[in-house]
Order: C-alpha cells, then structure tokens, then sequence
C-alpha cells in the first residue's frame, strides 16, 4: 500500500484528508448525538428542534477542527468569509439531516428513538457528510493556484 501511495501523491493527499475531515467529523458527530438525544430526553421541544440544537454545536466543533487542521495547508481566504462560507453549507448539510428526520418522521410515521436516531444521525449525518466534504473542499476552503501547480493539477480542474 506504501509504494501504491508513493506512486500517487493525489491519493495519498486526499486519503490524508479524508482521515483527518472524518476525525473531526466523528469528534463533531459524538458531540451532536450526544447534545440531540439530550435534548430529545429532557425538553419538551420538538425532535426537529432538538436535531437543529445538536448539529449546531456539531458544527462549531467541526469548523475549529476543519480550518485549524484538516484544511490547514490550505491558503486562509479570510477567516470572515470562510465563516460565512461554513455556515451556509452547514445549513445545507442541516437540511439534508433534517429532511431525513422529517421524511422519516412525517411521511413514514416512524417516531421510536430508534427510529429517529437511524433518520436523522445516521442517514442524514452520512449524506449530509458527502456534501460538506465536497463543499468544504471546492468553496469554503479551496486551494490556491500554486498549491495546484505544486500539485500539478490544472486550476480548471482544482476541486
């Protein structure tokens, strides 16, 4: 596997960072089961409610994370911007989470704990996760063109 990944730096580079965004992704996702199931055990708000609280948490401990090492060879583009940035696709990833709980929930009817945790911190987490991961890369924090020279990648074809 060494000599495979000596050969393909690209893939090396991005195996490397896919270890470290789904480091602190499970960091974050300990954080958000834990604060949404406490939520959902001691308040009367709704499950959606309780979902949108523990993402939220989630996503602060995953921007610290995410700029301050999975993306930290990367060029800072302004810590504002990148903040902005983080947030909108957060609240993409939000919906997507969301929407799976609700789905679950409003059209499928089911409501256990069981059921409610596989919706929205399972399924919703994981495809939430495919799109920040993809949205963090190419527009919260992309790569400068001489990182992709260095890379040699076109910046066409910079992701």
């Amino acid at each position: 596997m060494r000599e495979f990944l000596a050969r393909h730096p690209r893939i090396a580079a991005l195996a490397a960072e896919v270890g470290k965004f789904g480091s602190v992704g499970a960091i974050a996702y300990v954080v958000q089961v834990a604060i949404t199931n406490l939520v959902w055990s001691v308040t009367d708000l709704s499950l959606i409610a309780g979902q949108v609280i523990g993402t939220t948490c989630a996503i602060a401990v995953a921007f610290v994370g995410n700029r301050f090492w999975t993306f930290r060879d990367r060029p800072g583009t302004g810590l504002g911007r990148e903040t902005l940035l983080f947030l909108l696709m957060n609240g993409v990833g939000m919906l997507i989470q969301v929407g799976c709980l609700g789905f679950a929930v409003h059209v499928l009817g089911f409501e256990g704990p069981l059921a409610t945790n596989i919706a929205g911190n399972v399924v919703g987490v994981g495809l939430g996760t495919l799109f920040r991961f993809f949205a963090y890369r190419t527009w919260v924090f992309p790569r400068g063109s001489e990182d992709s020279a260095s890379a040699g990648i076109p910046e066409s074809r910079v992701p």
